[in-house]
């Protein structure tokens, strides 16, 4: 891929020059910062609502390399849907649309909460239909010690990685860390993160690259001041 200017630490790839192995590496490769896999799930594409070269997810290998990558889908899942979008290629272009739908409901849920704001029914409506179709393949199943939630009827859905992700967001909705959801105040960036500091002051999504950047800001400001003020300038 021809690399161009710098992008949350990483080159930014020009996609038109890119073949599929290339975004998929990409996808593969996105730096997890959210605290919970929704909400990394969000951060798949970035510079809303014109993503250009911020979106990570192209089509439905992306969504299947970076679901491997956050742990939604195990290896043997992800292979065998492969195989399965390979048979049934316009079922998996429907499934990547759906996945950027639920991508962005999720992104606007949590980045209205992060803001204090109550969620837009139309993407609570979303999420719950995902949840829903989710919960028909969930049965408890014992595990020696206890119970679990055990997946079933799965071989061939190409909507599994969804449905999981629906999940997560639906479990973090429900519990008190949604209060320590955050947007990042980095220039640019609105990726979503949990802010696990003690007094909740966190306000990167990641301080190696939005922070530093934010702190190169302020300091080249800080010279300029300082020049302007000095005698005869």
């Amino acid at each position: 891929c021809s690399q161009t200017t710098l992008s949350r630490g990483e080159c930014r790839v020009d996609w038109s020059r890119c073949t599929m192995s290339d975004a998929s590496k990409k996808a593969r490769g996105l730096k997890l910062v959210g605290g919970a896999t929704c909400l990394d799930f969000a951060n798949t594409s970035g510079w809303r609502p014109d993503p250009g070269d911020e979106e990570y997810l192209r089509d439905y290998e992306d969504l299947l390399a970076w679901s491997e990558h956050a742990g939604a889908l195990a290896d043997r899942e992800a292979r065998a849907l492969r195989r399965a979008a390979k048979a049934s290629p316009e079922r998996a272009k429907l499934a990547h649309r759906h996945a950027i739908a639920l991508r962005e409901a999720v992104y606007r849920v949590f980045s209205t909460a992060a803001a204090g704001r109550s969620a837009d029914a139309a993407d609570i409506d979303l999420l719950n239909r995902m949840v829903d179709e989710a919960g028909r393949h969930l049965r408890l199943a014992p595990t020696g010690v206890g119970f679990a939630w055990e997946w079933h009827g799965t071989e061939g859905a190409l909507d599994l990685p969804l449905w999981r992700l629906a999940r997560s967001a639906a479990d973090l909705l429900i519990t008190p860390e949604l209060a320590r959801v955050r947007e990042c105040s980095g220039l640019h960036c609105d990726w979503l993160f949990l802010d696990a500091s003690k007094n909740r002051s966190r306000r990167w999504c990641d301080m190696a690259n939005c922070g530093n950047r934010a702190k190169a800001r302020r300091n080249y400001a800080r010279r300029r001041a300082s020049g302007a003020a000095e005698p005869g300038t």
